[in-house]
């Protein structure tokens, strides 16, 4: 079993419906979604260029997939994750949109949020806790010979390479793509996510994603809710 502590919309907020649909997978149910039809992707396609977003569902990572270390466990995780949460404020994502890093499409942010990057930094010092050692093989698979200095230090030292100074806030909609097809995707992807992100989006809540064995689709096991329950609107 892993866990992650990140990001995603609630499962009604239409943000998360139009991830459901592009991607092919409801996070919260683990259900297969269809996808949608859009001017000059098939679905095939789509199904091809999301199979690897697909199994992680819709989101954004602030503490990477860990295993709990000796004496951690869930309960004591859920505990701390919602004390946690009550104690910090939500985050409002100004400027949100489709975009490209390298080879990979997702939702990133267009101008610097300081913010955010203190939530994560934040999440990544209080929970490292209950992350246990990376083993050989999982540092294999992040192919320390290709990290920069500090990256080689954050996986050394918080088990993932891009946190703290190197994190960006992202969340990954597509796999590796070739640069001719670029156009025609990002097009596609901003027919289908423009209208859910026509206002600000809000990261109002934390969520703990679960692995519930290694290649398992992760799926989300609950929300907690930033801020003080005196200062959250009630719908």
């Amino acid at each position: 079993m892993r866990y992650a502590i990140c990001f995603t919309p609630p499962a009604r907020d239409p943000l998360a419906d139009a991830a459901a649909r592009w991607l092919g997978r409801n996070v919260f149910s683990g259900e297969v979604e269809e996808h949608p039809g859009l001017k000059g992707l098939g679905v095939h396609e789509i199904a091809f260029h999301t199979a690897l977003p697909r199994r992680f569902g819709f989101h954004a990572t602030f503490k990477a997939p860990f295993r709990l270390s000796e004496g951690a466990n869930e309960a004591s995780l859920l505990r701390d994750l919602m004390h946690f949460a009550g104690r910090m404020e939500p985050v409002v994502l100004q400027g949100l949109s489709v975009g490209r890093i390298g080879d990979v499409y997702g939702l990133i942010l267009q101008r610097p949020c300081p913010e955010v990057d203190h939530l994560a930094a934040s999440i990544v010092q209080a929970f490292d806790g209950f992350r246990a050692p990376l083993s050989e093989a999982e540092i294999d698979r992040r192919n320390p010979e290709r990290l920069s200095a500090p990256q080689f230090t954050n996986l050394s030292r918080w088990g993932h390479p891009y946190v703290m100074d190197e994190f960006r806030f992202h969340m990954t909609l597509t796999g590796p793509l070739l640069a001719r097809d670029f156009p025609r995707i990002e097009q596609a992807l901003k027919a289908h996510f423009d209208p859910a992100l026509a206002e600000p989006v809000v990261i109002a809540n934390l969520a703990l994603f679960v692995e519930t064995e290694r290649g398992a689709p992760f799926t989300v096991h609950s929300l907690h809710p930033l801020g003080r329950v005196s200062n959250r609107k009630i719908a």
